[in-house]
């Protein structure tokens, strides 16, 4: 480590790749925080979160209740033990709360301004944050399962939205009307997200077990539909054309938009080539998966291995995004966790599960030293930083 310093100090190493190293290394050192609470609001099951891109300071929870909370994450007090404190929440009592279950919060990539939730009563709603009023609501006709916003565009302001119909809707929100409808899936769309490398991608989910990759400019729309068999199956074949044996309830692209991440019914979680639409063939081993609805999952973000976080039962797995190896589980709630969210400024991990509660997972705030009698051995390290770590004597 001291070497690693060094050779920085001198100019000898890129800082980029100290920075992604003790960002791997914290990762791996994920517990849960003894010293830090989220305060619990939710009456019923947290389905859930999201942390606002611009400062990574506020993060958004909506539940089974109808109700949404926006939290504080900083410390302010400068206390060791501290409680993520509830700035404001949309409660029963609000005039415009959610009449069912909230299945997304989204906050505007661009802005703290402006939030974004849907629900089970056929809404998607678009919040004032200071005024926690609603600048406008879209209805649809089928139960809404999810919604997403470019993390990148800025030539468009286009929501997606996937409901319990087999259409895919893309809300204007200049316009205030849903401009465009993409037809293609056989039944409910469970999860959509857009690119985060190009404007117009869109993939979307669906419980006829595929997943479709569209341009929302082209006037056919779908450019890829997902294979799990890579085209080496005769179309005769039931599964053909299908990304999973069952229904297909997770979407989460790499940040750099390189490879999208799928889960499913199935107990599988897949990684596919998102230029091409390739499967790639890690084995993640059995992923499992009982959600009936959209599963929300994460990935890590500047590591020099990057890493999904998944709810699995009532734990989370960690996995390697590209070797699929299981580094660890979170172990903390008392049911099911449903959403996860990954705060890449500290590489903390949130998540939400039936049991009402939030839990923070960083990583310690101190490192344990080793006895002088017994040094600590390569064999020691964890493999996947090892490299990361490796002084310049030894590069040599």
């Amino acid at each position: 480590m001291l070497s690693f310093l060094s050779s920085r100090q001198a100019g000898l190493e890129d800082p980029l790749r100290f920075r992604r190293a003790e960002s791997t290394r914290r990762i791996l050192s994920l517990e849960l925080n003894k010293d830090r609470d989220v305060e619990r609001i939710h009456s019923s099951g947290v389905n859930t979160l999201d942390v606002e891109p611009i400062e990574g300071r506020y993060m958004l929870s909506g539940g089974s209740d109808g109700v949404i909370v926006l939290y504080d994450l900083e410390n302010s007090s400068r206390q060791p033990y501290y409680t993520c404190k509830a700035v404001c929440s949309i409660g029963r009592n609000h005039p415009d709360v959610h009449k069912y279950s909230v299945e997304t919060v989204q906050w505007y990539p661009h802005d703290t301004g402006m939030f974004t939730s849907s629900s089970f009563d056929k809404t998607l709603k678009v919040w004032d944050t200071n005024t926690l009023q609603t600048a406008d609501v879209f209805t649809f006709e089928e139960t809404v399962y999810s919604h997403h916003m470019s993390p990148v565009s800025t030539k468009h302001c286009l929501v997606a939205v996937g409901t319990k119909g087999p259409k895919v809707q893309l809300c204007d929100l200049k316009s205030g009307s849903c401009s465009h409808i993409l037809q293609g899936h056989r039944q409910e769309i469970l999860a959509v997200s857009w690119s985060p490398r190009h404007d117009y991608i869109l993939a979307t989910a669906s419980a006829d077990s595929r997943v479709k990759l569209w341009d929302v400019r082209r006037a056919s729309g779908c450019l890829i539909t997902l294979d799990q068999h890579n085209g080496k199956k005769s179309q005769a074949v039931e599964s053909a054309n299908t990304a999973h044996n069952g229904k297909v309830n997770g979407l989460c692209y790499t940040s750099d938009g390189l490879h999208l991440l799928t889960v499913g019914t199935d107990n599988r979680m897949r990684l596919w080539n998102s230029s091409n639409g390739e499967n790639t063939l890690v084995n993640y081993g059995k992923v499992c998966n009982d959600s009936r609805k959209g599963l929300k999952f994460t990935v890590s973000c500047g590591c020099s291995s990057e890493f999904v976080f998944v709810p699995y039962g009532s734990t989370i797995a960690i996995y390697t995004v590209y070797s699929g190896e299981l580094i660890t589980m979170l172990k903390g709630h008392y049911k099911s966790v449903d959403c996860c969210v990954f705060q890449s400024n500290f590489q903390e991990l949130y998540s939400g599960g039936r049991d009402s509660s939030i839990l923070a997972w960083v990583p310690p705030s101190y490192e344990p030293v080793p006895d002088d009698d017994e040094p600590t051995t390569k064999s020691q390290l964890n493999r996947a930083f090892e490299d990361a770590w490796s002084s310049s004597d030894e590069e040599g």
